[in-house]
């Protein structure tokens, strides 16, 4: 799988709009283009995730699960019809945009390939306990990395 967007490359930094309102952003999430997708796809997590905030297990921005298989893009900012969106660190269920305290931190837009339609799990799960259960029912993944420095 390979994912891609128009709003920024592999590795560069993430447009000041897609940050988090508090660092000066609009909190609006980019587009997303993926492909490459195996071919018993039965539906797509999106999750986005700084590995270098400074807290154990760092800082859930995006949970979006039971997208639709024959979905394979988003638009800046659209809501997936059919998906559910579950709490972030931000204590929202919604996309929060890149924020960090200090220094330049690494964002990762990670798409999987699942092979149920539909998750159990909760909005009141934690973030991590989605994510292990997400990589338990991947079978393909593809990452986008966005930097940002605040």
């Amino acid at each position: 799988m390979k994912v891609t967007s128009n709003s920024f490359q592999n590795n560069t930094l993430i447009p000041i709009e897609h940050a988090y309102t508090y660092c000066g952003g609009k909190n609006v999430s980019p587009d997303l283009k993926w492909d490459d997708i195996p071919a018993d796809t039965k539906s797509f997590a999106i999750i986005v995730h700084d590995p270098d905030a400074p807290r154990a297990n760092g800082w859930y921005h995006w949970l979006v699960v039971d997208i639709p298989a024959d979905k394979t893009s988003i638009e800046k900012g659209e809501k997936i019809s059919g998906a559910r969106e579950l709490k972030n660190d931000f204590q929202q269920t919604s996309y929060g945009g890149p924020c960090p305290p200090s220094g330049q931190h690494r964002y990762n837009f990670s798409i999987y390939a699942l092979d149920v339609e539909k998750l159990d799990v909760s909005e009141n799960d934690l973030p991590k306990t989605v994510e292990q259960i997400v990589i338990k029912h991947s079978i393909g993944k593809a990452v986008l990395t966005g930097l940002y420095k605040h």
